[in-house]
């Protein structure tokens, strides 16, 4: 057998690739395991979604490849929402296209840009597929820690100017996951204006635009002026809408970058499944109704773990958006030794730091994907641990 690649012996091992053995290894022990780990539905999507689908699948032309312009409405809807939420119209064949979820988007558009030798700005820690698609492309992972006395905020001034000098992409994802973390329309500008000065690409995950909190509406970077040269924006219909199983999402940007990564998906991938995407287009339609329903869930749940966590002895900041608190470890514990323990003695699957990257390392990720009595009851098993 050959050898595997360097580019692929030197990923980092997945934080928890050893959790699903030990939680089933749990549970066969009847232990009753509540995993706050990966930000998965733990609900329906809306049931208009779920008729539409039924439909979809029953008609002939819906099994077909699709193809990675993918279906006609879908993308007309999408062009639709845009203009409906944020204000901006993006021309639906031109400057959109559907994707099997914004994870293989994100990973896919490094292709487009970088040879061995260039670089991406990315955040640290920091949604995985940046890290991977630059990677394994042999080019820079120029990684800026996110602080938090600085608001988890990028500060692209700590970028060497060496390494700024190669790099050609920038990373941003507001509101953050991990951290929960949101950046205001002054911000996101001036990320544009520093990514103008150095020929970057800005690419923006927004997958969690419309689950913000107390009455705050994140923004689009596509709605600040000089976007539309230099940015793209991904977005999902995964946590919105209870889908995160179903791989849909889209992006939006520059009809050349549009128009790149049509032509780098053709040689991997034939596009969304077509009764898929007419699910999103019955998604998108529910949209005024169901996301509200969404956000007021999630955030009873937030405000529960909040002060759960609290009173077991954690320094908890309360999120203005995503579905995620990120806790620092008071202990000083490695994250991935605590998650284990905590798995192990506690029953409760936390995500650790280190995860999502060095920068991570010293915190726990804890996802809002069950109800608040239970959010209460894995507080309480941590607590009895500590």
């Amino acid at each position: 057998m050959p050898r595997f690649s360097e580019r692929f012996t030197s990923l980092p091992p997945y934080a928890l690739a050893d959790v699903p053995k030990i939680k089933a290894e749990l549970i066969k022990q009847g232990v009753d395991v509540i995993d706050l780990g990966a930000g998965d539905a733990d609900q329906m999507p809306p049931p208009q979604v779920i008729e539409a689908i039924q439909k979809a699948v029953t008609e002939e032309r819906f099994s077909r490849y699709p193809f990675q312009r993918g279906l006609p409405e879908f993308r007309v809807k999408i062009s639709e929402w845009m203009k409906l939420r944020f204000g901006v119209e993006y021309d639906p064949f031109e400057e959109l296209l559907p994707l099997i979820g914004t994870k293989e988007g994100v990973a896919h558009l490094p292709l487009c840009y970088l040879d061995p030798g260039d670089g991406a700005i990315v955040p640290d820690p920091g949604y995985y597929p940046y890290f991977g698609g630059t990677h394994m492309l042999g080019a820079d992972v120029i990684e800026v820690p996110l602080r938090r006395e600085t608001d988890f905020l990028l500060d692209w001034s700590q970028v060497p100017k060496k390494k700024l000098a190669r790099a050609k992409l920038l990373y941003l994802n507001y509101p953050n996951n991990p951290t929960g973390a949101v950046a205001t329309e002054e911000y996101l500008q001036d990320a544009l204006e520093f990514c103008r000065q150095h020929d970057l690409l800005l690419i923006h995950d927004n997958a969690y635009s419309e689950l913000g909190y107390d009455g705050y509406r994140p923004p689009s970077i596509l709605q600040i002026e000089g976007a539309r040269e230099i940015a793209v924006e991904f977005q999902s219909l995964s946590k919105t809408y209870n889908m995160t199983g179903w791989r849909i999402g889209w992006v939006a940007g520059p009809r050349e970058v549009i128009a790149a990564l049509t032509k780098v998906k053709v040689y991997y991938d034939t596009g969304v499944f077509l009764a898929c995407q007419a699910a999103g287009v019955a998604a998108l339609d529910s949209w005024s109704e169901f996301a509200p329903k969404q956000v007021a869930i999630f955030q009873e749940r937030r405000d529960a773990a909040v002060d759960a966590f609290r009173e077991a002895g954690f320094e908890v900041e309360k999120p203005r958006a995503t579905l995620y608190l990120w806790i620092p470890i008071p202990s000083g514990e490695p994250s991935i030794d605590f998650a284990r323990r905590i798995l192990r003695e506690a029953g409760v699957v936390l995500f650790p730091g280190v995860g999502m990257g060095k920068g991570g390392e010293g915190y726990f990720r804890l996802a809002l994907t069950v109800p608040a009595e239970r959010l209460r009851e894995a507080a309480q098993r941590v607590a009895k641990v500590l």
